[in-house]
């Protein structure tokens, strides 16, 4: 089987009191490769400021992947069976972010919108189970464990000068404050999420992530044979009032797990 994932949002209390449709989402796509699996992921928080955030949030998750797959699925290209490098890294991120502004320019056009108003964080992966490659524009968080290591925070995410700000990507220096980070390793586990998660799950203290948050999911995904056909951890997690007295925000969470049993059947 490979990876196994799972990508999950939940609305906010506050915006079920204000009757705010949740802005964020999280998608993810597994590419089978003769000598091992690709994953592709995604996670979006639409601005809190902007009408109609919620669409681009949707709309940047959907266009990074359709990009990876357009990619991927070129006959004369070796897709992301190979490893990029740091500068290669840029190169693509910077190209998927320039994809999904050339998005918003349309749907903004055909609606009548401004495209600041679809505005949203974003978080992209590519993951086999030797290297990660990484972005985030914004804040949220992305956290990985290798095989035998601590989880690990791949950014710290960008808060801006003051207080609930951060960088978007319809915003003017989104590419000069874009974060990409390329790590080696026998990958086991990797957790995307919007902000609406991080005090939970972050040390705001040192960015240090908070293992008994993430050792409950990677357990989870351990366990379970297919997540996305077995949602009711995830989904009631996100819902608990135990995890709402502590954010009234948005919540998604994108996880991903390499079972090691696949690895081997591919060698």
């Amino acid at each position: 089987m490979g990876w196994k994932a799972i990508a999950r949002s939940a609305t906010g209390t506050s915006h079920q009191e204000q009757k705010i449709p949740c802005q964020d989402c999280g998608h993810y796509r597994i590419f089978n490769d003769v000598i091992h699996d690709v994953i592709v992921g995604a996670v979006a928080d639409g601005a809190g400021s902007a009408k109609y955030s919620h669409f681009g949030s949707e709309l940047a998750v959907k266009t990074v992947i359709k990009c990876f797959a357009d990619i991927n699925e070129l006959p004369d290209q070796q897709g992301f069976s190979q490893p990029l490098n740091q500068e290669e890294a840029q190169v693509v991120f910077t190209k998927f972010v320039k994809e999904v502004i050339k998005a918003f320019n349309e749907k903004a056009d055909h609606k009548g919108y401004s495209v600041s108003d679809l505005a949203c964080t974003l978080l992209v992966f590519i993951a086999t189970p030797d290297w990660v490659a990484a972005m985030q524009i914004g804040d949220g968080f992305m956290v990985v464990r290798c095989q035998d290591q601590e989880y690990q925070l791949l950014f710290e995410p960008d808060k801006g000068e003051f207080f609930n700000e951060t960088t978007f990507v319809t915003s003017a220096n989104a590419l000069a404050e874009m974060q990409v980070q390329v790590i080696s390793g026998k990958q086991q586990f990797i957790c995307a999420s919007t902000d609406g998660l991080e005090k939970v799950a972050i040390r705001l203290s040192d960015w240090k992530p908070h293992a008994p948050f993430f050792k409950p999911l990677e357990e989870y995904l351990r366990e379970t044979a297919k997540p996305e056909d077995d949602e009711k951890y995830v989904i009631d997690f996100l819902n608990s009032e135990r995890l709402n007295s502590r954010t009234d925000d948005d919540k998604t969470l994108l996880l991903c797990l390499l079972e090691q049993d696949a690895i081997a059947k591919k060698l």
